[in-house]
């Protein structure tokens, strides 16, 4: 019997939409989490003049979008990091856990000789070798997602016989306590406790959140809009916040409209192209961002903050696109030399060659996911290479500190 081969512009076109859509998510996250910043710690810093409340309109609009762009961020890494947890200690320790607590370390060491020069910036840093030994250990500084990544997999494979309806109560509890103000918070350690509910999920329910974006329609985009918006605006006319487990809830609105609204758009080239390449180089925009952003506020904070009326409205409409469009592209830039100058040890933890001393394991993305998302510029190991069966997703992104902020 003659069997016929699907060809192949019709496999591109069924795997298409699934290979695409957690990258589109991350993209659009690693945009709105530089958006975030630009509007936090150099836009509302200007000293605007215009007795209009457009300033206040943006903090207000990223508010709104804190639930979602983290737990989203943690779902996805959960959902892809199903092929590592089930592998053994040897095989994902190096990859899973020691990359990232070695370019957390690294990049940590960084920030804080660059924010140095940027003394006024409104950011976190550590002032004192006491201060980043415990950026270091128990209070992660704004590069904790990198920290999280390690801690999440360690958390989730050490508990991998314990029944995972266990597992997850107890995480939404720390997640219910953290966001109610009961745990104390210091640095970014709220959200390394809030977000964990959301890798165990992402992880334990990957079936369920794939189906759920393979089969998305305009009439689920609508409902769970409708939905999250519901939900956050519940939320605060009842000023329930600090609520335990109502922040949980709507983290959990939020990443069912996310999942949905990045499925949709990954199958538009147009949009979810690029948001999806983003999606992929996650890791030079997370770690270079903030410097960059600092460097930026010191030489743009004053001529802003002298503009005419005219110029501060343009600047309070535009500003923020504009400024994190010019982060985004001046960290893709200055990665891109860094590489040229062969530091792409940077970018990824170095592994001992036979008789070649240290080299870079590979490239660039932050494989947050698990081994079938991790990019190699020399071989993998047999137990590490994907799949063909297995969707993978590159990428990566900032946690935010929790609804207190």
């Amino acid at each position: 019997m003659r069997t016929e081969k699907t060809p192949p512009s019709a496999i591109t076109a069924q795997t298409r939409p699934r290979a695409l859509w957690a990258d589109t998510a991350k993209g659009a996250c690693i945009v709105l989490v530089v958006l975030w910043h630009v509007v936090m710690k150099d836009y509302l810093q200007v000293d605007w003049h215009i007795g209009i409340p457009l300033p206040g309109a943006w903090g207000t609009l990223g508010e709104q979008l804190l639930p979602l762009r983290m737990p989203l961020f943690f779902t996805i890494s959960g959902v892809f990091a199903t092929t590592a947890l089930a592998r053994t200690w040897r095989q994902t320790a190096r990859s899973r856990v020691a990359k990232f607590l070695y370019l957390y370390a690294a990049w940590l060491l960084i920030h804080t000789v660059l924010l140095s020069a940027v003394p006024d910036f409104a950011t976190a840093r550590a002032d004192s070798a006491l201060a980043l030994l415990e950026q270091l250990t128990i209070t992660p500084s704004n590069l904790w997602y990198l920290y999280a990544l390690a801690a999440y997999f360690v958390i989730a494979k050490a508990l991998h016989r314990v029944p995972r309806t266990v597992v997850l109560t107890a995480a939404a509890a720390l997640s219910a306590i953290t966001a109610a103000g009961v745990l104390a918070t210091p640095g970014d350690r709220g959200g390394l406790y809030q977000n964990l509910v959301f890798f165990l999920a992402g992880a334990y329910f990957r079936p369920v959140i794939e189906r759920w974006a393979e089969t998305v329609t305009s009439r689920r985009i609508v409902l769970s809009f409708l939905a999250y918006a519901t939900a956050l605006a519940a939320m605060a006319a009842a000023g329930a916040q600090r609520w335990p487990g109502v922040w949980l809830a709507v983290g959990l609105v939020a990443v069912a409209f996310g999942v949905t609204a990045a499925a949709r758009l990954s199958r538009s080239p147009a949009i979810g192209g690029p948001l999806a390449a983003l999606g992929r180089r996650t890791l030079p925009i997370y770690v270079i961002h903030m410097p960059v952003l600092a460097l930026l506020h010191l030489a743009l904070h004053d001529p802003i903050s002298n503009l005419g009326f005219t110029g501060q409205i343009i600047a309070a409409l535009c500003y923020p696109v504009v400024l994190s469009a010019v982060v985004i592209a001046l960290c893709l830039l200055i990665h891109w030399v860094l590489l040229g100058l062969g530091a792409s040890w940077l970018f990824d933890l170095p592994r001992r060659r036979a008789g070649a001393g240290l080299a870079p394991a590979g490239p660039t993305q932050i494989a947050e996911a698990g081994p079938e998302t991790a990019l190699s510029a020399s071989p993998m190991p047999e137990s590490e290479r994907p799949r063909p069966s297995e969707v993978g997703s590159r990428g990566g992104a900032w946690v935010h500190r929790g609804p207190k902020r």
